[in-house]
């Protein structure tokens, strides 16, 4: 997460935190039963994706869809600015997520995030990428997943550097589409996750939020054969289709 010097304020009430939090919990309380049930007879994935969508919904996302989702194998890329991405694009496509390895050390988050088939990655951990390919490669196989390649959420202001290395999944890869989607918040810097914000201040800063907090998901033209040939031309050809369809500049060379 990049820094960010002065965090916005939009007009929130004190009471909507905790009236979001107990809709959340009714929620999961609601269908935490009949998943364990379908999860027994093999389908354990029919309701994690509704269960993203209506969260974030009670957490006051609204949002529009512009596109669609390619069929088949799918690889999608896009930007990252908040937690509320997950719960959005999860509930509108049924993707699942890469995400950091930390993640998996939290009980409850953990298991919540392997619900929906999360694949955890320790980016720290370089010499294991290989491996990691082979499991994103393999994840492809059974569902569309999704990679933030910035790695981190960004300011809104700009994309950071897309990061390629898991990308090499679908290097060449026959069958694999890969689809850039934009991630296109109405006020973007003020929904933004930065290191000038904790976790907790952030989710409570949002859940108060009296406004809906509007997101435009723009599903992207798939990348065409030539730029699926190498991991860095996947990731530039991603980067500039979402930094064109958001009119955010882009920061630094793909590593």
């Amino acid at each position: 997460m990049t820094a960010q010097a002065a965090l916005p304020r939009p007009a929130s009430a004190g009471w909507l935190p905790p009236l979001r939090i107990a809709g959340i919990v009714a929620l999961f309380a609601a269908i935490i039963l009949p998943h364990l049930l379908l999860s027994l007879v093999g389908l354990r994935r029919v309701i994690p994706p509704h269960f993203l969508g209506a969260v974030g919904w009670l957490a006051g996302l609204r949002v529009t869809i512009v596109g669609r989702p390619a069929r088949g194998q799918l690889l999608l890329i896009g930007n990252h600015t908040s937690w509320l991405d997950i719960l959005a694009l999860g509930g509108a496509c049924r993707a699942a997520f890469v995400a950091k390895g930390t993640l998996a050390n939290n009980r409850l988050l953990g298991w919540l995030c392997a619900q929906n088939d999360t694949l955890f990655i320790a980016r720290e951990r370089r010499g294991a990428v290989g491996q990691q390919v082979g499991q994103l490669r393999a994840a492809l196989a059974r569902r569309r997943m999704c990679v933030f390649p910035e790695g981190t959420t960004g300011d809104g202001t700009r994309l950071l550097p897309f990061k390629s290395a898991l990308l090499s999944a679908a290097e060449s890869a026959t069958g694999v589409t890969v689809q850039p989607v934009a991630f296109d918040y109405e006020d973007a810097p003020a929904i933004a996750w930065t290191d000038a914000e904790p976790g907790g201040d952030n989710i409570r800063r949002l859940l108060a939020r009296r406004e809906p907090i509007r997101l435009t998901i723009r599903f992207l033209p798939p990348l065409d054969p030539a730029a699926l040939v190498s991991r860095k031309t996947m990731a530039e050809a991603a980067q500039s289709r979402i930094a064109a369809a958001l009119a955010l500049p882009i920061g630094g060379p793909i590593p």
